[in-house]
């Protein structure tokens, strides 16, 4: 069982630790990669931007008829021999997966790709059961075996170094020889292929998330780079999907559209190197699959949500696109954040999915470059609605003081144009002096924050008003 994780209540904190990490800032340089496979992707196919404009779609037509795709999804599973489940919460989602392992007698569990299983905690309460759980996706294996939470939602491990995994890997598997090699990834990748692989036959039940949920055909994507999930889909007895009731479309050719927009916003493919379509049992005459399947519906407070001015957040694909050009997730990485989505998608979900109390530093987590709001494959305007959880945040007095007060006096001057243009023009000037030839301010009241790190380039001359009603008006 996992130690106690930092919660959002830390960001500031886990920020600045995580700034002065010097190894880990040299790990999330690497999220560059990311960035570059995107653009090239993106560039070689003239009509992304217009299957943007479909997913958008999609997922908004889905989500204003979710009620009546749920069931069709349901029928659909039922009628391919499979079983639907319905949980309202964490709490029933995870009973609901313990008693199905328990009515076969499990002992034995695979873990595939799944985000909504670490948000309900199923791991831990499987544990509680005394049934062992084991993680199968490598970024995944390896935080288990290191204790440790995630801290991305792609390449789950990108905060371990190789020498670490190495050193890991040595503690975790004492049974083999400690004079093999691990100092190459390919020495890693086949070892851990080899323990995993004597698991995968014995397992008693395979659970996995889901990318998407097809209402047409009752049937579920799971979309990865590994062949673990298709493994712990097929040769365990028993699949068990669980998914959030945000996952459904309506159809397979509105899946394939997703599919465009998916792995080249991820990891720049075309398409990920498995993306498997799972629709019931294993049927009469088939060699491979599971005997049995289930389907476990998630809401988690997505009803909620679809009822308030954050549903957009719903069209989520869980690409990451968002966090791997976001500056601030980039500079502080995942595990600062103490929530299970990081990164400007987690800014806008976790206080939707638990409180704005717990995690009211997360929507400030961000410089509102924009940048998440131009690569979303879906359209969500995740500055203006983490914004917008800033204004409650601020309508309930929730944010410091000393913050409030100032943006009161801001406030003030701002409804009154004349006294701001005079305060503006007086505090240009005022900073222009201050910095002298430099023209750098490396220290004001306020703004240590920024200037521990950075300099502030000084005002220069008139105000932005003053010179814009010069241009309108040269006499």
């Amino acid at each position: 069982m996992m130690d106690a994780a930092p919660t959002a209540r830390d960001f500031p904190e886990r920020a600045r630790d995580e700034l002065g990490n010097a190894r880990l800032q040299g790990v999330l340089s690497g999220i560059g990669l990311f960035l570059l496979a995107r653009k090239l992707a993106v560039g070689a196919l003239p009509e992304f931007e217009a299957l943007r404009d479909d997913a958008k779609r999609i997922k908004d037509h889905t989500l204003a008829h979710l009620d009546a795709y749920l069931e069709t999804f349901e029928s659909q599973v039922i009628a391919s021999g499979g079983r639907v489940h319905w949980a309202r919460t964490a709490d029933e989602a995870c009973t609901v997966v313990s008693d199905i392992c328990h009515e076969r007698g499990a002992r034995k569990i695979l873990k595939g790709k799944s985000m909504v299983t670490e948000e309900i905690g199923l791991n831990d309460h499987l544990a509680r059961q005394g049934l062992d759980v084991l993680e199968t996706r490598l970024g995944d294996y390896i935080t288990l075996s290191r204790n440790e939470p995630r801290s991305h939602i792609v390449p789950r491990a990108m905060h371990v170094s190789q020498d670490q995994v190495a050193e890991t890997f040595r503690d975790a598997h004492g049974e083999l020889s400690p004079d093999r090699t691990l100092d190459e990834a390919e020495s890693l990748l086949a070892e851990a292929r080899e323990v995993l692989r004597e698991h995968f036959f014995s397992a008693d039940v395979g659970i996995t998330g889901a990318n998407f949920l097809v209402a047409e055909t009752g049937s579920a994507i799971v979309v990865t780079n590994e062949g673990n999930g298709d493994l712990a889909m097929t040769l365990p007895a028993c699949h068990i999907v669980v998914a959030s009731i945000d996952k459904l479309v309506p159809t397979l050719h509105d899946a394939t559209t997703l599919l465009r927009v998916l792995s080249r916003s991820v990891t720049g493919q075309d398409l990920a190197t498995y993306t498997t379509f799972a629709t019931g049992p294993r049927r009469d005459g088939e060699d491979v699959g599971p005997e049995a399947f289930h389907v476990v519906l998630v809401d988690a407070g997505r009803s909620h949500i679809l009822g308030t001015e954050f549903r957009a957040a719903l069209r989520c694909i869980r690409c990451s696109a968002c966090m791997n050009h976001c500056p601030v997730f980039g500079s502080v990485g995942g595990h600062a954040y103490g929530a299970i989505y990081p990164g400007p998608i987690g800014a806008v979900l976790n206080p939707a999915l638990s409180s704005l109390s717990e995690t009211q530093h997360l929507p400030n987590a961000t410089s509102v470059c924009g940048r998440c709001d131009e690569v979303c494959p879906v359209r969500i305007p995740l500055t203006d609605l983490m914004r917008a959880w800033r204004r409650r945040a601020f309508a309930r007095a929730l944010t410091p003081l000393p913050h409030r007060v100032w943006l009161g006096l801001w406030a003030m001057a701002a409804r009154r144009p004349p006294v701001y243009r005079a305060l503006t023009r007086i505090t240009a000037a005022a900073l222009s002096a201050w910095a002298g030839r430099r023209q750098r301010l490396s220290w004001l009241p306020f703004l240590n924050g920024w200037a521990a790190v950075r300099d502030l380039p000084a005002p220069e001359g008139r105000t932005f008003l003053a010179q814009w009603r010069a241009r309108r008006d040269p006499s």
